[in-house]
């Protein structure tokens, strides 16, 4: 079993998955985020990974849901499951392609998402262990690259488009 975290450079976790899955079809991965986001959810399950869990969950449950991908189980943090059922269902849209979303690195997507739920910078900065003068560049990029001026218009945008 790899656990890997969903938000890595040069791709992601989904990316990884995709990869190594072609040299390694015995291989079974556990996703592990910070990001309880539909698409981060959906994308790495459907690049192959048997479960999601979120860094909030604690050691013994991570070894526990280790345990149960090794044998076979498909393993989600409790809230995650009932909208990756959901989606697969098709009674939720989880979007293919968004161009606005897309122009945003990895941890972009990370500190925008906390931002949006109402997270203070200093929140931010010790949630994914940066400082606060990179969650401000990071803001910064993103209402730039999104064309938004505030936190109120990235909270709005985040949840117009179920990200948080």
């Amino acid at each position: 079993v790899v656990l890997l975290d969903v938000h890595m450079p040069g791709g992601g976790g989904a990316e990884v998955i995709r990869r190594v899955d072609r040299t390694a079809p015995d291989v079974r991965f556990l996703a592990l985020s910070v990001s309880d986001a539909a698409e981060d959810v959906i994308g790495v399950i459907r690049a192959g990974a048997r479960g999601y869990v979120t860094k909030n969950i604690s050691g013994s449950e991570l070894v526990d849901a280790l345990h149960r991908v090794a044998s076979g189980d498909a393993v989600f943090s409790p809230r995650l499951a009932g909208f990756v059922l959901d989606a697969f269902a098709g009674t939720i849209e989880v979007a293919q392609v968004d161009e606005d979303l897309d122009r945003l690195t990895e941890r972009e997507r990370e500190v925008m998402r906390l931002i949006a739920r109402g997270y203070a910078y200093k929140e931010v900065a010790k949630e994914l262990f940066i400082s606060v003068k990179t969650v401000e560049t990071h803001v910064s990029s993103v209402l730039r690259k999104l064309q938004l001026s505030s936190r109120h218009e990235l909270t709005k945008w985040a949840s117009d488009r179920r990200l948080i």
